[in-house]
């Protein structure tokens, strides 16, 4: 391989593929590799703990996770996080690897280095590989966003699995992404099996090729909806949080915005569509104090704004006092209105951030029963849809299973909920053995193995994983617990 880029900026591939397409497997490949590269990994997994890290084989490579979650609403930022730190390690790093979730639209990752500056001044994304599962492509393509979005963006794809299809399928699935993105390279493997220059430092991605394909690329994804500045002194104020009556609303991400904006108090215009059944339950706002009002000051704000939403929230029930000192609350609400009591310790600027736009729920900031009139005023696009029907349950049990009476109750789960069962994974601990085994699964495809030793005054447990529809978590929970010795 060749090791040289054509600049000094830190060579940066952003994997993807649908959930099991063999993404990790393609990671293992990578690492495993005698390639002389130094490389960091950053994983992203949708579910509710974390495994995709022990699924990894971990030699001199140094892998970071990001949180579960949506990786432009709140993994942008831990994102931002990770790299900023890379950069200043005095030991320089040859490559950065971003495995995005299966369930995640590319293009935001691949904002990240284009609309910060820093960023951008150290690292350049090589391209972007999206690895496809010839065996389920279409089960998914016509009803997920985001599979077609991973396809559309990618400048190289693997087209994985082709030795579980036969040449007419295959050749109906590559017709299918030909008609998606008629430009890609396509590689047909098995297991990921593919000579690793082929897809590192391969000078793929093309900036402006890209914006001319998909005008909607750069199009900056947010965690927050709406950004307020108002000049607040020491006396106590009071937030009081009113959701409009004339939608219907859930805790979801299903907008579509136009926006306005100006440096001074606007008319909101909004021309959006939301998929709202019920009201919203909680809301993240985050508040602090903000030198003065200036475009440079209010631009460094939103990216620590961004930084900082990716954070866990203190969660905070009504007539709780909020922070103002750049610390992320979530607000619990109950019913349309509520209050919450805010006191600052400077006067002066503060730049207040949230989750959702005036039109949804609006925030009145008031003292002694004057409503404050914020100096400044933006609402944000949020045009990224999630895939909200398909969800993930996380199990973890300590203690050993029955190897017969797991893998019973394996078979039998696929063979009646396999369709809905887009994706099942994890390390568990079987009665007898001194290794860990490792499994995965997509669909009715289960691939299991022994792995390594359990160590010394290690916990042996179970941690599994299900990402699909239609889940029943009791189901899943009484059906793993059924199968400890």
């Amino acid at each position: 391989m060749n090791n040289e880029t054509t600049t000094s900026k830190t060579p940066v591939t952003v994997l993807t593929g649908f959930l099991g397409a063999g993404k990790t497997t393609l990671l293992n490949r990578i690492l495993t590799e005698q390639h002389g590269l130094k490389i960091a990994v950053i994983e992203n997994e949708f579910g509710e703990i974390g495994v995709d890290n022990e699924l990894v084989i971990g030699a001199d490579e140094e892998i970071f996770e990001m949180n579960n979650g949506c990786i432009c609403c709140t993994v942008r930022g831990d994102l931002i996080r990770i790299l900023g730190s890379l950069m200043k390690r005095k030991d320089k790093l040859d490559y950065i690897l971003i495995e995005t979730t299966g369930m995640a639209n590319p293009a935001p990752v691949t904002q990240t280095f284009f609309v910060d500056d820093e960023l951008r001044e150290q690292y350049e994304i090589d391209g972007i590989i999206t690895v496809v599962d010839a065996k389920h492509l279409l089960l998914h393509i016509n009803d997920s966003d985001e599979c077609k979005k991973q396809i559309a963006f990618a400048d190289v794809i693997l087209l994985n699995k082709t030795d579980l299809v036969t040449a007419e399928e295959l050749a109906a699935v590559e017709k299918k992404i030909r008609a998606i993105n008629h430009l890609v390279a396509i590689h047909k493997t098995e297991n990921c099996n593919i000579a690793i220059p082929t897809i590192l430092n391969i000078h793929a991605f093309d900036l402006d090729k890209k914006a001319d394909l998909h005008p909607d690329f750069l199009k900056e994804e947010l965690p927050f909806e709406a950004a307020a500045i108002y000049e607040l002194n020491e006396e106590e104020y009071t937030l009081a949080v009113h959701e409009h009556h004339h939608h219907d609303h859930a805790p979801t991400h299903d907008h579509h915005h136009e926006h306005t904006h100006a440096h001074e108090p606007p008319t909101h215009t909004h021309d959006h569509a939301h998929d709202h059944t019920h009201e919203v339950e909680s809301m993240d706002i985050l508040l602090f104090r903000i030198p003065d009002l200036t475009e440079e000051n209010i631009a460094k704000a939103k990216k620590g704004a961004i930084v900082r939403f990716a954070d866990t929230p203190d969660k905070q029930k009504p007539n709780a006092w909020l922070h103002s000192t750049g610390t992320l609350d979530k607000l619990l609400l109950k019913g349309h209105e509520n209050q919450f009591r805010l006191k600052v310790k400077n006067v002066g600027k503060y730049i207040l951030f949230s989750q959702f736009s005036p039109d949804e729920v609006h925030l009145h900031l008031t003292q002694k029963g004057n409503t404050l009139q914020p100096v400044w005023q933006q609402t944000y696009e949020h045009s990224h849809t999630h895939e909200e029907d398909v969800t993930s349950v996380g199990i973890e049990l300590k203690g050993n299973l029955d190897e017969y009476k797991f893998q019973t109750w394996l078979n039998r789960l696929l063979q009646e909920k396999g369709q809905d069962i887009f994706r099942m994974k994890g390390i568990v601990s079987i009665a007898g053995e001194d290794h860990r085994f490792v499994f995965q699964g997509v669909h009715m495809l289960f691939d299991g193995k022994e792995d390594r030793l359990w160590k010394n005054g290690e916990t042996r447990k179970n941690q599994i994983v299900f990402i699909g529809k239609n889940l029943d978590r009791e189901m899943l929970v009484e059906g793993v617990k059924s199968c400890l010795n």
